[in-house]
């Protein structure tokens, strides 16, 4: 069984765009027909330009091996060059060509992807959600509206989620860590009230913040977070500083979490050493794939941390994520969307059941990929998959940011 053809899917979900702006999918095929399915979490670089890297790894370290050789070809990548660090643009082309090959060889074995990892550790996977508006709701209001975080809470509790995620701290800034604005602070704390008081103790409250803050602003904010109990302060300052993150992880009564940003066990290593975060969010399809996790989620455990794998993508790197969470001891649990068109592109084959993912039993990565629907949205933008603003903080007029994901112009 040897790797033949590599094709790429650029796709678009519907405005508003829950899941990034576009989703890289690839489909490798063996020589003998057995098609695999994985998707680069990506986005460095525009999508057109990811096609040539993601034929480049492929065609120079994997067309003509075996699917099974996934820690010999990962070597291959992550030297290539003269390397042998990480590199977010290669690693996010590899991790979604080695999901791929999971999923190849579940098909050709006949069994799930977890069954082949070390088997199901766990029979079904604790799901969150981030908080969405619902279908009444401004949607340029929502992120700044209490009341609103509240009512969509109430919400996900009544679907059964025991997990919300939030980010009311705004803005992202490509200026790296800013001192929060006094109202920035006022408007994460309301948020937080109004959520608990929806959700009582029937939830956890994650709060984010996508590494916005300096040392001293994200200390200052978690203080004032403290009486609501958040399970975890998610990259409360930029994620390469890993010294820094750990005086904030020091200083504060919740669990820091951080991941989504990082790529290999070689970035993961010094958060768990340093005492930066005890929850860890890879998104595999940017960390290096579901084997080098597989090591980062060991590595976790000897440092008492937990996994919760980060999903701002598609439905492909979700059953990844489903894959592994099933087949290690140290879940905390998985993010999800819930999006018609996530559900619609693999045919309804995983599904989130009163806040829990039931371990997939179909073979390979449990799910059934419509690529014309995925071929029917391509993705027509310019801009990338996420964002950054350039406009500092505005400690006069407030801040504001739509929750990662663009709205129809």
């Amino acid at each position: 069984m040897k790797l033949k053809d590599l094709d790429i899917i650029i796709t678009s979900p519907p405005a508003p765009g829950w899941g990034g702006r576009y989703w890289i999918l690839v489909k490798l095929t063996t020589e003998d027909g057995i098609t695999g399915w994985g998707e680069c979490y990506a986005s460095t670089v525009s999508p057109e330009a990811m096609r040539p890297v993601i034929e480049d790894v492929f065609a120079r370290h994997m067309a003509g091996e075996s699917p099974e050789n996934i820690e010999l070809m990962f070597r291959r990548v992550y030297s290539s060059g003269f390397t042998q660090r990480p590199d977010l643009t290669v690693m996010g082309a590899w991790s979604g060509l080695e999901i791929a090959c999971w999923d190849i060889l579940g098909k050709a074995r006949g069994r799930p992807v977890w069954a082949l990892l070390g088997g199901k550790m766990n029979a079904r996977i604790r799901a969150y959600t981030y908080l969405y508006p619902l279908p009444h709701h401004d949607i340029a209001a929502f992120w700044t509206s209490p009341e609103m975080a509240a009512e969509s809470a109430a919400d996900a509790v009544a679907r059964g989620y025991t997990a919300v995620k939030f980010d009311p701290a705004g803005p992202y800034t490509l200026r790296g860590g800013h001192m929060p604005a006094l109202t920035d602070i006022s408007l994460s704390v309301a948020v937080c009230k109004a959520v608990r008081e929806a959700v009582g103790d029937k939830a956890d409250l994650l709060f984010g913040t996508h590494g916005q803050f300096t040392t001293g602003g994200a200390i200052r904010l978690a203080k004032a977070l403290e009486p609501y109990s958040p399970l975890w302060y998610e990259e409360p300052i930029p994620p390469d500083n890993v010294a820094q993150m750990a005086r904030v992880a020091g200083a504060t009564s919740i669990p820091v979490a951080t991941g989504e940003r990082l790529t290999t066990k070689a970035e993961f290593a010094p958060v768990l050493r340093q005492g930066a975060a005890t929850i860890l969010q890879p998104a595999l399809g940017r960390a290096g794939g579901i084997w080098e996790m597989k090591k980062v989620a060991a590595m976790a455990e000897v440092y008492n941390a937990q996994m919760a794998p980060h999903l701002y993508a598609g439905p492909v790197e979700w059953a990844a994520n489903i894959a592994f969470a099933v087949s290690i001891p140290n879940i905390l649990m998985c993010e999800t969307i819930e999006t018609p068109f996530h559900d619609a592109l693999i045919k309804g084959s995983i599904r989130v059941e009163d806040g829990f993912i039931t371990a997939p039993e179909a073979p390979g990565l449990g799910i059934e990929v419509d690529e014309a629907l995925a071929r029917a949205h391509p993705f027509t933008g310019t801009g990338l998959h996420l964002e950054m603003q350039e406009a500092p903080c505005d400690y006069a007029n407030g801040n504001a940011f739509q929750g990662g994901a663009p709205t129809e112009e």
